[in-house]
């Protein structure tokens, strides 16, 4: 893992309007935590920050913080959350913790993908990418960069689980091993809605037709007249 050297000073600056004016400044407000201590509030150059964070180690870089370069010897600390602006994406504030080299942490890590799956491919499927990230613990000395799949072997149907991934020794997956990690899915086929024949389709209402115009054309018998009534009566 990489070590990376970073300076910092201690900040008096408490408020919005005054962290406002340190940022106009090119300077990062910042906090640093420790399990029993009391947080120590400190400023970061920003151009330092940036670099610090855009290792190959990201976020999970290890870091040599050094307090108004006072301090004899470097604490060793890594980033616990970056805060960024809503729609600028540049930094506001960082969080840092300070950890022992000894201990072992619980940290994330991404998954990325190697090779090319060629069958895949060639049968036109998709290749999933499920899970990003797997959470991990181990040393702070032995946090892996990213967890490596080898997807040049997979064939339309495969799977890759969580326990299939091969992971540096020392270094525990604290995710359900049951999980899927990537899939490779066969190609999407589109639904065609089945088409009817306009026979079929004219049929019934020619036959309807037909027979509206046959009532239309049966002669209706008269009702007989009054005066006939009357006579057959007479008659009776």
């Amino acid at each position: 893992m990489e070590r990376i050297k970073l300076n910092a000073s201690i900040r008096k600056e408490i408020g919005k309007n005054k962290v406002n004016k340190l940022r106009a400044m090119n300077l990062i407000p910042a906090c640093l935590y420790k399990a029993g201590q009391k947080t120590i509030s400190l400023k970061v150059e920003t151009r330092s920050l940036y670099e610090a964070l855009h290792t190959k180690a990201g976020e999970n870089a290890i870091m040599d913080l050094t307090i108004d370069k006072m301090e004899k010897k470097a604490r060793p600390v890594m980033v616990k959350e970056v805060q960024y602006h809503p729609i600028k994406d540049n930094i506001l504030h960082v969080d840092f913790y300070e950890i022992s080299l000894t201990e072992e942490i619980k940290v994330d890590v991404p998954v990325v993908s190697k090779g090319k799956p060629e069958e895949v491919t060639r049968e036109e499927g998709t290749l999933e990418h499920i899970m990003w990230e797997i959470e991990v613990e181990c040393l702070p000395t032995q946090i892996p960069e990213k967890i490596e799949v080898d997807v040049s072997a997979l064939k339309i149907g495969d799977k890759i689980f969580v326990k299939d991934l091969s992971v540096p020794p020392g270094v525990k997956v604290l995710n359900d091993p049951e999980l899927v990690v990537m899939t490779a899915e066969p190609p999407r086929k589109e639904e065609v809605a089945e088409e009817v024949p306009a026979e079929e389709m004219t049929e019934p209402e020619v036959i309807a037709k037909g027979k509206k115009e046959e009532e239309e054309e049966a002669p209706k018998e008269a009702p007989p007249k009054k005066e006939e009534k009357k006579e057959e009566k007479k008659k009776e």
